[in-house]
């Protein structure tokens, strides 16, 4: 059950997001929405307002935005989507994409605002003591300034990971300002290993600032940056692509879901910038595919024909589909009748 639940609400959110960016560009720049919908399939709610039919429906694994001129018949009427400039058009297109990136950084900032703070680098005082590390056995505690290490003065916590860092399972030499006191430690370190070397710990850690607004959006477009750039990796063949489909991202939901609040939120981000990139990708039936075909009337002077693009549209689609229940049918054997081979 709280698979279930933390799956419709992460996809219901994505989506829901997602189809409001086509919904309030399209209204701004003067198209006609005829129908908001969330999920596929039978209806559960609906109601119309102001000539608008809203609806949420059964399956919560998509939604549209349907707008006026999407079926031959009314694509000559003066508010319809295709009577519009290229670049409304466009506007409208990117809308969907945009806004799942935007959510991604909001959510990231929202929990370096409110619940995880950031770190503050600009000092060197200790914010906290990891439990039966070095620097608890050593005596040391959160508050403490740390002024040397190895008679070598820190200022910045940059520098208290620098000096530290390079002495891994050697002995170092603290001096700390506590309660207007001086006082010195000697810590031997642990070796935490990374890829390409080992490092020196002592078990602390940074002051951590909550409700800070410039460094929690600096930080949000950090991390930001950092998933834009592995999915680059990804796409450019440096980094190994493992893809999953709706029942693998529903497994690791409910995986997740039970880790807390905090990684679920962090999942959510991750799938709703992947969500934003794949959709602006060319490909037929997806925004980046349509966003093609307005770039080359653009080249042209004049739209492709409805009939042919509607066509490269209906093959892409069932193409999508087609990838849609080869990956789902891989999830089942790997999540379900084999999920630990």
């Amino acid at each position: 059950m709280q698979t279930f639940i933390a799956s419709v609400l992460v996809f219901g959110l994505l989506i829901l997001v997602h189809e409001l960016g086509h919904y309030f560009v399209a209204r701004l720049t003067g198209i006609r929405v005829l129908e908001l919908a969330i999920g596929f399939g039978p209806k559960l709610l609906g109601w119309t307002k102001a000539g608008i039919d809203y609806s949420l429906r059964a399956v919560p694994l998509g939604g549209f935005c349907r707008l006026l001129g999407e079926s031959p018949e009314e694509a000559s009427k003066p508010d319809s989507f295709p009577r519009q400039s290229i670049l409304k058009r466009a506007a409208v297109l990117l809308a969907g994409s945009t806004m799942n990136l935007v959510l991604a950084l909001f959510i990231f900032f929202m929990l370096f605002f409110f619940i995880l703070g950031v770190p503050d680098t600009e000092t060197s005082r200790i914010g906290y003591i990891v439990e039966n590390s070095p620097a608890e056995d050593a005596g040391i505690k959160a508050g403490d300034l740390v002024t040397a290490i190895d008679g070598n003065p820190v200022q910045k916590w940059d520098d208290v990971l620098k000096y530290i860092s390079v002495k891994p399972n050697e002995e170092v030499r603290l001096i700390i300002e506590r309660d207007e006191s001086v006082e010195e430690f000697t810590v031997t370190t642990e070796i935490a290993p990374e890829p390409d070397r080992e490092r020196g710990v002592i078990g602390i850690g940074p002051v951590i600032n909550k409700y800070s607004f410039f460094p929690s959006l600096i930080v949000s477009f950090e991390r930001f940056g950092l998933i834009l750039a592995a999915l680059y990796q990804v796409v450019s063949g440096q980094a190994p692509l493992d893809v999953a489909g709706p029942v693998g991202i529903v497994a690791t939901i409910g995986e997740v879901a039970q880790t807390g609040i905090v990684n679920l939120l962090i999942l959510t981000s991750l799938i709703s910038i992947n969500l934003g990139i794949i959709n602006l990708l060319p490909i037929p039936a997806l925004d980046g595919g349509r966003l093609l075909f307005l770039a080359v009337e653009a080249v042209r002077g004049r739209p492709i024909e409805p009939e042919k693009e509607g066509l490269i549209h209906f093959i892409g689609f069932a193409l999508l589909i087609t990838l849609i229940l080869f990956v789902t049918y891989q999830d089942v054997l790997r999540f379900i009748i084999a999920p630990n081979n």
